[in-house]
């Protein structure tokens, strides 16, 4: 489990779309992420934080809102070139978070600069830091998990594109979730580790589940009739490239492989 307790993601009540979802990322991470949108109030952000105690390997890395371009990206240090020979680097969000899930929290009010620095990351899988001519180069692989609330802003489309799949949270729970979702959330706040511990095995069970999922997902066949059905729907949606299509059929495999079939 991680250092700080996160809500875990078994005790959230509903939202069964956004946990498979959040699931079948964790399964297989070239789907590309989440973009999870929803008003205030909608545990967006603990579903997304609840991904931290399920994942198999990897770190879970948290994008402050208002965060500089140097906190995102690293910086150099040129004086220490003087006494080493050597710049040293000291990484920064990117490089954390190389392996494992970047967090980005209102992920729409992120300052422009920081979003194309995003992108470009990204789409290359590698940061570059550059200072008075001298550069450094490091691996920065992630999976981006993003939260907004569409009221407050909409999200550029580039970015937009870089999430693999989108779940919206509209819906108002009925009274008797409201009312079990209200005393989970005070019994966690009571006692955070308590309430994890009584969570455990629930856990354990989901992230058995998902390890099982990621084993068995490269033995998911590719049924020439799936293919047909993902790439003529994508086609009559008008959706422009090919990253649609691959999404869907990534989703697709891992919510078989989730579901334990042996074929889409």
């Amino acid at each position: 489990m991680t250092d700080t307790p996160h809500f875990p993601l078994s005790a959230v009540v509903g939202a069964d779309s956004l946990k498979l979802a959040l699931c079948l990322t964790e399964i297989d991470p070239k789907i590309g992420g989440v973009l999870i949108e929803g008003p205030r109030g909608m545990a967006k952000s603990t579903l997304a934080r609840g991904l931290a105690d399920v994942l198999a390997s990897g770190p879970f890395v948290t994008l402050p809102l208002g965060a500089t371009e140097e906190r995102l990206v690293g910086t150099l240090d040129l004086d220490a070139a003087l006494g080493q020979g050597k710049a040293q680097f000291s990484p920064g969000v990117l490089a954390k978070a190389d392996g494992g899930v970047l967090y980005v929290d209102e992920v729409n009010l992120l300052a422009d600069h920081l979003v194309d620095v995003l992108l470009d990351v990204a789409a290359s899988g590698i940061n570059v830091v550059e200072r008075d001519g001298i550069s450094h180069r490091h691996p920065a692989r992630f999976v981006l998990i993003g939260t907004m609330n569409p009221e407050e802003g909409e999200l550029r489309p580039q970015l937009l594109d870089r999430f693999g799949l989108n779940v919206a949270m509209n819906g108002q729970p009925q009274p008797a979730e409201r009312s079990e979702i209200i005393r989970r959330r005070l019994a966690f706040d009571s006692d955070p580790q308590g309430f994890c511990a009584h969570w455990e095995q629930a856990q354990d069970t989901l992230r058995q589940r998902c390890q099982q999922a990621r084993n068995s997902l490269q033995g998911i066949a590719l049924d020439d009739d799936s293919l047909a059905i993902i790439t003529e729907r994508c086609f009559a949606a008008g959706v422009d490239g090919m990253r649609a299509d691959l999404v869907w059929l990534r989703a697709a495999r891992a919510h078989a492989a989730w579901r334990g079939a042996n074929a889409i």
